[in-house]
């Protein structure tokens, strides 16, 4: 008899542990809240624009990425590696020259970090492509700016590029994370590409509900699960519609909604937020950055400004060009979305003091408050297993292995994995 399993989420983890469920021989059913698969990676069309929600991106290296997705289906647009270093008046290419060979000597001009500064990050990039991805979160813990130092690179390094360009992946621009996230994310970015989707971010999941679907599991979306109940001998799943017992549960809610459906104290419930703003530009107006996205080194808001549609073409019309800016802090959540373009304008004819900006025009602005959790140095000693969901439930989710595409889909593989064990 096959085990009946209910699987409560419909994000990347949701959908990864359904399809290694159904393929292990389960009777899996997904419940989704909402209309669409997808959790946090969605995407929006506006005016023809294709706009993510938030400044997300897929890093090709992580290994549960290679595992679990079809890249080539995905049809992936690629970032040129490295940033431009943007203050008023002065940009700058900082790249990695083995990465990018064109950008090797604009790289080696800059000012705005040092030589040495320079020399160490290729041998830091040597000596994490001798370190395995599992072992990575399992090394000695510090803060990023803590571990940098310790490297020996300067204030100026941390400032100008890392407080930045780790902003945008960290959502913390104090260096306060855990280092482990920078060691992780640093190799992937040396060993693959940042790309996104021709279609947009949302065509991961899509990829990922339908080889669900074709291993036998069923997805019903628009239908959210009220209530969780443990017993003995089965697991009983309450829906809008519907009450059912079940062999076993993989709980692959977001955070909050995890804590509260299994009781699991060890999620963590504290979140890191920010807030992306898309603009539309005429395309005669487009930046030149080629496929880099624009770190602000003078100021923080906004963090980042990336030109979303020279990296992906398809992502805007041929009369415009979409860029989008993302702002960190509790602040830039509460801020009006005409006073966050305001602060992009500003930015943006600082950087290009010969240019006017009045043209750029807001198309969306996406307000996360829990985009990712807080990852402070030691938070993976005590983040919750797989199966510390309950008697018959398990815990799909980031918050059991670090907060990112790779640790949502690795869980799901982890939790399946655990059930098909258990039962």
């Amino acid at each position: 008899m096959s085990r009946s399993v209910v699987v409560i989420g419909g994000g990347l983890a949701g959908l990864v542990a359904a399809r290694h469920l159904a393929a292990g021989g389960a009777d899996v059913t997904l419940y989704e809240a909402d209309e669409t698969v997808g959790g946090r990676v969605t995407t929006h069309t506006e005016r023809g624009y294709t706009l993510d929600r938030g400044f997300q991106v897929l890093f090709t290296a992580y290994p549960a990425v290679q595992r679990e997705l079809d890249l080539a289906a995905l049809d992936l647009r690629r970032f040129s590696p490295g940033a431009t270093i943007a203050r008023p008046g002065s940009r700058s290419v900082l790249a990695d020259p083995l990465g990018d060979p064109s950008a090797a000597l604009a790289s080696l001009l800059t000012a705005e970090v040092t030589t040495t500064d320079k020399l160490r990050t290729l041998a830091l990039r040597q000596d994490l492509s001798t370190r395995a991805y599992d072992d990575l979160l399992q090394r000695p813990d510090a803060s990023i700016r803590e571990w940098l130092r310790e490297w020996g690179f300067s204030e100026q390094y941390s400032s100008n590029f890392i407080a930045p360009f780790y902003g945008g992946i960290t959502l913390d621009r104090s260096l306060s994370t855990s280092k482990r996230v920078f060691e992780y994310t640093f190799k992937a970015l040396s060993d693959g590409d940042s790309a996104v989707p021709a279609e947009g971010m949302a065509a991961i999941p899509r990829q990922l509900a339908a080889a669900a679907a074709d291993a036998g599991a069923t997805i019903q979306t628009g239908e959210a699960v009220t209530e969780l109940k443990q017993k003995r001998r089965h697991a009983v799943v309450v829906t809008d519609n519907d009450r059912r017992a079940v062999d076993a549960v993989v709980v692959a809610t977001g955070a909050r909604q995890a804590a509260r459906l299994t009781d699991c104290a060890a999620i963590p419930t504290d979140g890191v937020g920010c807030v992306t703003q898309h603009y539309r530009l005429p395309a005669a107006d487009g930046l030149d950055t080629g496929r880099r996205l624009l770190l602000n080194a003078g100021d923080s808001a906004p963090n980042t400004v990336v030109p979303m549609s020279t990296v992906a073409p398809e992502y805007a019309p041929d009369d415009g060009v979409l860029l989008n800016a993302t702002f960190l802090g509790d602040d830039a959540v509460d801020t009006d979305s005409q006073q966050l373009a305001a602060k992009t304008r500003k930015t943006l004819s600082a950087w290009y003091p010969d240019r006017q900006f009045d043209g750029l025009d807001p198309l969306r602005t996406d307000r996360i408050p829990f985009a990712q959790f807080a990852q402070p140095p030691g938070i993976h000693e005590s983040l919750p297993d797989v199966r510390d969901g309950g008697r018959r439930t398990y815990l799909a989710g980031e918050y059991t292995e670090w907060s990112s595409i790779q640790g949502a889909m690795e869980s799901g593989r982890k939790a399946a994995r655990a059930v098909l064990e258990d039962r």
